[in-house]
């Protein structure tokens, strides 16, 4: 865990970022793995999440198919 530290945003971002350049795994899976390290819970996650960390996880969501694409528009057939 993190001694007398305390766990912002920014922190847990660049931790995360760190991790994602470092050992070239995806987004979720580097807040995950730094949930575990520093034994944060998971469900509280979002809390230290910033918007950019959000769009790139959500970049990479939609480009792995796991959340529809919100830019795309599909015309009624």
């Amino acid at each position: 865990m993190l001694e007398g530290k305390i766990l912002t945003k920014k922190r847990f971002s660049a931790l995360v970022e760190k991790k994602v350049n470092k050992f070239h795994v995806s987004y979720l899976d580097a807040i995950l793995e730094v949930c575990e390290e520093l034994e944060f819970p998971v469900e509280d996650a979002a809390r230290v999440i910033t918007p950019a960390l959000k769009e790139k996880v959500t970049a990479e969501a939609q480009r792995l198919n796991m959340i529809k694409d919100s830019n795309t528009a599909t015309l009624p057939i």
